[in-house]
């Protein structure tokens, strides 16, 4: 089991959720979040006084999938979130030890496991 996290552009995120839930990844946590990457500092001016934005507005994804999942949902991020500019973001992998479905008490691929699947495996 994997946790991919993706920060994209916050214009890009009905494009990715559309492409996400195509290829049938539907259990994700979505957050508004500030950062500086490659992008440029933004200098303008606000009633005469200078205002420097180095953070730029960004969506971070969080997607716990099992093994099957990780490669369909990192291809489905950057199909549907690349503009080929920078600032189009960052997908990072990581390794979960252990996922508990909190109303079930289902663990690990079973807890990550779209409900609407496990009702067909039965």
């Amino acid at each position: 089991m994997k946790m991919i996290t993706a920060i994209i552009r916050p214009e890009k995120l009905d494009d990715v959720k559309a492409a996400l839930f195509a290829a049938e990844v539907e259990g994700l946590t979505i957050t508004r979040v500030s950062g500086h990457g490659g992008e440029k500092t933004v200098l303008e001016s606000y009633r005469g006084h200078p205002l420097v934005y180095e953070f730029h507005d960004k969506i971070r994804l969080d997607i716990g999938v099992s093994e099957p999942f990780v490669d369909v949902t990192i291809e489905a991020i950057v199909k549907a979130g690349k503009t080929g500019e920078v600032g189009d973001g960052k997908i990072f992998v990581m390794p979960i030890e252990k996922v508990v479905r909190i109303r079930t008490g289902e663990l690990d691929r079973d807890a990550v496991t779209p409900v609407h699947m496990l009702a067909e495996k039965k």
